[in-house]
């Protein structure tokens, strides 16, 4: 009894961290976050820039279009409109002064600024931007996983 115990303890033990960081690393594969914001519209915006997001590569998909308008009241955001990303750990937006980001090393190598977490990896979501932003400078929206350090998609302004 007392050689089952000493298997069956840290088998179970050494089962539940594995199972545990499996489903922490896999589970975003599964399940989407689901947002439906109000986008700011019509005559109250002016639309600046605009760009069709693609995936990064087979296994990092996307879609949707990235708009960046200004608003009535002089503020600017960035809105994702039937935006949809291959979900994952730590998602984060970012505009990039990389105006075709394919990589990795071309995000990291290029001036960002981050809007801050992802709220959804599907759905209508906008962020304000910061009143200081150069927004000439900035050429594409970046979905960026900060965790591993990984390009998802990217949206590259047109003018």
């Amino acid at each position: 009894m007392l050689r089952f115990l000493i298997i069956a303890i840290p088998s179970f033990l050494v089962g539940c961290v594995f199972g545990a960081a499996g489903w922490y690393l896999a589970s975003p594969l599964f399940i989407d976050r689901v947002v439906s914001e109000e986008l700011t519209s019509g005559s109250n915006v002016e639309a600046l820039y605009s760009g069709a997001f693609r995936g990064a590569d087979s296994a990092h998909q996307a879609g949707g279009t990235a708009l960046v308008v200004k608003r009535a009241d002089g503020r600017a955001e960035l809105q994702l409109k039937d935006f949809r990303v291959t979900n994952g750990p730590d998602l984060v937006i970012y505009l990039s002064k990389n105006g075709d980001p394919m990589s990795a090393r071309d995000v990291t190598e290029s001036e960002f600024v981050s809007l801050g977490a992802l709220r959804g990896n599907v759905g209508d979501q906008s962020y304000t931007l910061p009143s200081d932003l150069d927004l000439a400078t900035y050429k594409s929206a970046v979905i960026w996983c900060e965790r591993f350090s990984v390009l998802f998609a990217a949206a590259s302004f047109e003018r």
